[in-house]
């Protein structure tokens, strides 16, 4: 289990843009897959980007490709969820999640199914003019 902790979330417009950032204590998060999770009122959990190891590989859901980006600082131990363009879809409770150190799954694999081994707390983020 991995120790993560969100913060950044808040009130937007339309439009505007917010910076998520999911950081970890004791441990490297270079050795982790990590993934940028969201859940509406009412709705499942849905997995909106993810990000491999060293490799860089991403994954982005299709109603965010194109305004979010997901993105390793190794030298703040952070991964960032830059969201730009938002909408009022994207409200919710957003969630930073790990899966590693070991063998991980594909970067889809991980947001699509949900393969994660630890969860953050969550931070909100609500969409509205």
């Amino acid at each position: 289990q991995v120790h993560l902790v969100e913060s950044g979330g808040g009130e937007v417009e339309p439009g505007g843009s917010l910076r998520l950032s999911c950081t970890a204590s004791g441990v490297s998060l270079d050795d982790y897959a990590i993934g940028w999770f969201r859940q509406a009122p009412g709705k499942k959990r849905e997995g909106v980007s993810c990000i491999s190891r060293s490799e860089g590989n991403t994954y982005y859901a299709d109603s965010v490709k194109g305004r979010f980006t997901i993105s390793r600082d190794n030298a703040k131990n952070t991964v960032v969820l830059q969201m730009n363009s938002v909408q009022r879809e994207d409200t919710g409770t957003y969630y930073c999640a790990a899966e590693g150190p070991g063998i991980v799954p594909t970067v889809q694999t991980m947001c699509v199914g949900r393969l994660v081994g630890s969860w953050g707390q969550g931070t909100q983020v609500a969409v509205s003019s």
